[in-house]
């Protein structure tokens, strides 16, 4: 750890900290250097470089004065030329309400104990703590008249360009105050042609991009479900500053609130010459009653710049999760699985799911997954309306209990996983009969009902709670160690906003306290299972988000498992997310969310191929067309898994920009795995010849085409070899003839 005081940051006084009267000279010798001489290097001895291997957030402090935020972009700027250039240097760094003027919105604001609204920070130390992955600099700030503190935190990562902020905010005032606004970052911008980028959407149409031009005044995404933020509207966004937003050009910055409650994203354009964005908690009906010693941290806020546009923030975005944002870190990738939900639903029992472990088997499937369903006693789990929270087996219909399957599995040399959905209740359960008092509520109020008219949310600020859902997992991986995946879910949004737990002052922490909560639970299961596998499912997609990938290892994109509209949102989604924490599976067709469209198997597998690839329909019930074309797939996916799952990506075609195809590709050492889909079919439509992307220029590639469909040969294109430069140059024409035609091709 290196430590720095402000009055001596990079200045030839030397590290130690000064008393009052060297202070009170050097004040006096700065105040002549400012007003009377030129700008020198030594006027400007309180500048820090928050720096990346390829961008740099540019800041400057003193020690009694404010934290300011002078730049954030490649590392082609220093702050003498930005002076020389004319650029206004002086914003806040985290803005605070009382010291910004009244058009600039405040990024934190507070109410002390005698009812002050206002803070007046001061920065009063600045250190840097040296990991081996990153370099964090944390300045202290603290208010001139109480005695409140914020810490600053920037992390900037050495093997990839994220720099992730946030706040600690403590104070020993004499009562409680309120936090009442607490972004965990802020960036100002200078005000162009800048247009935002942010995903929009609902059950089973999720991850849908807009794009529109930022123009005056104020634009706010927000969340408010309590219990999942990515369904409607998402916590990430992109900014690109060079009007409308390109694929592979253009200074792009990448925002992603590491949070999985409710947020609030604010772009504030007011009329001078900056945009002023904000991340964070979301204030509605959270404002935070802290103790005084109490520390208050703010989830992270993880920030990317790229001037490759959209796709190098996503590529950024995709190798800082692989290494830090996801639990099992690293190149990792998923195994091929099969999911019994809309294969069997909840009408479970031992002999069909036995006999779907012999078809993922047969196909060359990897892991089998028993889907909701499956438990409940007093209860049995019939339908949606019952059961939930009382995790035993449900001897109807499994007589030989899961230690039958498990052994079944192991027997087949497949692994084996199971739902559980811990979070939730459902009033017609043991689990409520016994413990009224846990679930979310207002004593005297009349409960507002979920799912099946009976589901309920768990109050997870309750430490008895807590235990609870951990004691579920806890209790599955005692009895059946051989389980290897669990896939998590939360069917339910917080409607019942109130907690028998928390006392009548604290009613407004519930929306933050009920996810540290849940945080602090994961924690605890990560640390005894850390080799389990965990999928984060909500209804789908919605809790795709950095505050809980850290835990889990993979999330399901949507129950919309329908191949044409997974294009759109499995593109949407890749703006932020890699490809091995995008569960996308083969599903059954004519499928029900989307009518009587019929979709080529082919299609159906190349499309779930770009992801973690899975299988979720009842394989007794295929065609022999679609068991031999799954079985190819899966094969030929194993060899391009590690390709797909850990390569660097680049969207080629974007399905949005409705040019009859969508294209995507991966490259990792030297190899790339192309996929093609055609998304329109029109008499005489014309295709766009396919240029590639993030080859070498000076080698030759072989393209091969995988998953072939069955009974047809490989297509002309197939064996033949170009150059990199030649293939991103010119590019190639894919044949693509009927509807839902698909290629998936390997370079090697």
């Amino acid at each position: 750890m290196k430590a720095n005081k402000l009055s001596s940051l990079n200045s030839p006084l030397g590290s130690a900290a000064l008393h009052s009267k060297e202070l009170s000279t050097l004040n006096s010798t700065l105040f002549y250097l400012f007003t009377l001489l030129p700008l020198t290097a030594f006027a400007w001895q309180g500048e820090v470089a928050v720096e990346t291997p390829n961008t740099q957030l540019l800041l400057t402090a003193w020690e009694g004065g404010d934290l300011r935020q002078s730049y954030y972009g490649d590392k082609s700027a220093t702050l003498q030329e930005l002076r020389d250039a004319g650029c206004d240097l002086s914003f806040h760094a985290l803005p605070a309400f009382g010291t910004v003027d009244a058009v600039q919105a405040p990024a934190l604001q507070v109410q002390h104990f005698d009812g002050d609204l206002n803070l007046e920070l001061k920065v009063t130390n600045y250190e840097v703590l040296d990991g081996s992955a990153a370099k964090t600099h944390v300045f202290t700030m603290t208010d001139k008249l109480m005695p409140f503190t914020v810490k600053i935190f920037y992390k900037a990562y050495k093997n990839v360009d994220i720099i992730e902020t946030w706040t600690e905010i403590s104070h020993q005032e004499k009562r409680a105050i309120t936090l009442k606004r607490f972004d965990s970052g802020h960036l100002t911008l200078r005000q162009g042609d800048m247009w935002i980028t942010h995903l929009h959407g609902n059950w089973a149409a999720e991850a849908g991009p807009t794009m529109e031009p930022v123009t005056q005044g104020m634009k706010t995404i927000r969340n408010t479900d309590g219990a999942r933020n990515s369904h409607l509207d998402a916590p990430e966004l992109m900014l690109s500053l060079d009007g409308r937003p390109q694929e592979q050009t253009g200074r792009t910055i990448g925002l992603a609130l590491c949070w999985s409650g409710n947020f609030e994203l604010r772009v504030n354009t007011i009329s001078h010459k900056e945009h002023h964005v904000y991340a964070g908690i979301d204030p509605l009906s959270s404002e935070y009653v802290l103790e005084p010693k109490e520390i208050f941290e703010t989830p992270h806020l993880a920030m990317t710049y790229s001037s490759e546009g959209m796709g190098g923030v996503s590529r950024n975005f995709h190798n800082w999760a692989r290494k830090e944002g996801m639990f099992h870190r690293g190149m990792r990738t998923g195994d091929i699985l099969l999911n019994s939900w809309e294969g069997i639903y909840l009408d479970i029992t031992e002999e069909k799911i036995i006999k779907m472990m012999d078809d993922i088997a047969a196909f060359g499937g990897e892991l089998f997954v028993m889907d909701d369903g499956w438990f409940g006693d007093k209860y049995p789990r019939k339908k949606d309306d019952s059961s939930l929270g009382d995790w035993v087996v449900d001897k109807s219909k499994l007589p030989n209990g899961i230690k039958a399957l498990t052994d079944a599995a192991r027997q087949r040399k497949i692994k084996f996983g199971i739902w559980i959905e811990p979070e939730m209740s459902n009033t017609v359960s043991e689990l409520y009969e016994q413990h009224p008092d846990w679930v979310l509520q207002t004593k005297g109020r009349e409960l507002k009902l979920g799912r099946g008219g009976t589901q309920v949310v768990l109050d997870m600020t309750n430490p008895k709670v807590q235990e609870f859902v951990f004691s579920v997992v806890d209790n599955l991986m005692t009895q059946y160690p051989e389980i290897s995946y669990i896939k998590w879910d939360a069917n339910a949004s917080i409607q019942n906003y109130g907690s028998l737990y928390l006392p009548k002052s604290k009613q407004n922490n519930i929306y933050i306290d009920y996810h540290r909560g849940l945080v602090k639970t994961l924690q605890r299961i990560r640390e005894k299972y850390p080799d389990l596998v965990i999928q984060d499912c909500a209804s789908g997609g919605g809790r795709a988000n950095y505050g809980l990938l850290p835990y889990f290892d993979e999330f399901w994109v949507s129950d919309n498992t329908d191949a044409l509209q997974r294009v759109y949102m499995q593109y949407g989604t890749s703006l932020f997310f890699p490809a091995n924490a995008m569960a996308c599976h083969i599903n059954h067709c004519p499928y029900w969310n989307t009518g009587k469209r019929v979709i080529p198997v082919k299609f159906r597998c190349d499309v779930a191929m770009s992801g973690r690839l899975g299988i979720e329909l009842q394989p007794k019930d295929m065609t022999d067309e679609e068991r031999q074309q799954c079985t190819a797939c899966f094969a030929d996916y194993k060899q391009l898994r590690p390709i797909v799952q850990t390569g660097d990506l680049y969207r080629l075609i974007s399905p949005y920009d409705r040019k009859g195809v969508a294209a995507l590709m991966y490259c990792l050492n030297g190899a790339a795995v192309l996929f093609v889909y055609k998304t329109e079919n029109f008499y005489d439509q014309p295709l766009p010849r396919l240029r590639l992307a993030g080859l070498n220029p000076d080698k030759a590639y072989t393209l091969t085409e995988r998953n072939v469909r069955v009974g047809e040969k490989p297509c002309k294109l197939s064996g033949k070899r170009f150059t990199g430069r030649f293939l991103m140059d010119v590019g190639i024409e894919v044949p693509l003839w009927e509807d839902y035609a698909s290629r998936v091709f390997e370079l090697k």
